[in-house]
């Protein structure tokens, strides 16, 4: 049990420190990175807790796809990172506005928060047994049944931000040179290739 609660305690710590670290690094590169460190962090206590389907889709699906798709995206999209600095002291004063009303608003909310009548019975429910169903059966009977319509939703927002990175990636830049296959393959070995006859013994002039 000690070693449970350093592990615990351990991951949990990586992963609040990893996610300031998203927040509060100014190159969006290093944020991407110390997301992928939260990402791990979060699939360590995922693992104490016995779900260890969540914690390999979690490092397979975010880490291996979604975190690494973001940081092809910031390196392409080639944020100027001085620009965003001068905006900084420019939209303080609206994005300290708006940082107070969601604080107003979250403590209004947890304010008037109520436990409901038959949440308590929620928690009690009896697990399945692990000796007959394994985690990965049982969450997906939950999810392709109870959570199905949730989860065609959700492949419908994964769809849209994949085409909208492919949009913002293939946008026309001047000067850049582009690959054309078709001109490649369909060129004539005459327009290319320059055959020169040298005499021997001489060079070329």
């Amino acid at each position: 049990m000690i070693i449970a609660s350093l592990a615990f305690y351990l991951f949990s710590i990586m992963a609040v420190i990893g996610a300031l670290n998203v927040i509060f690094q100014r190159n969006p590169v290093h944020s991407v990175l110390w997301l992928i460190f939260t990402f791990f962090n979060a699939a360590g206590l995922f693992v104490l807790l016995g779900a260890e389907f969540v914690a390999m889709i979690l490092v397979v699906v975010y880490v291996g796809a979604v975190a690494v798709l973001f940081l092809f995206v910031v390196m392409m999209l080639d944020i100027n990172v001085i620009m965003i600095r001068e905006g900084f002291l420019k939209y303080l004063p609206v994005g300290a506005v708006i940082g107070v009303i969601l604080l107003v608003e979250l403590a209004i909310v947890f304010g008037g928060w109520t436990m409901a009548p038959d949440a308590k019975g929620f928690r009690v429910l009896p697990t399945p047994d692990m000796s007959r169903i394994s985690n990965t059966e049982a969450l997906g009977r939950v999810m392709y049944t109870d959570y199905a319509y949730l989860f065609q939703a959700s492949g419908l927002v994964l769809l849209v931000a994949m085409i909208g990175a492919i949009v913002l990636t293939m946008r026309r830049r001047p000067g850049v040179r582009k690959q054309s296959i078709a001109e490649q393959v369909n060129r004539d070995a005459k327009d290319t290739v320059t055959l020169v006859h040298v005499e021997s013994g001489k060079g070329l002039s």
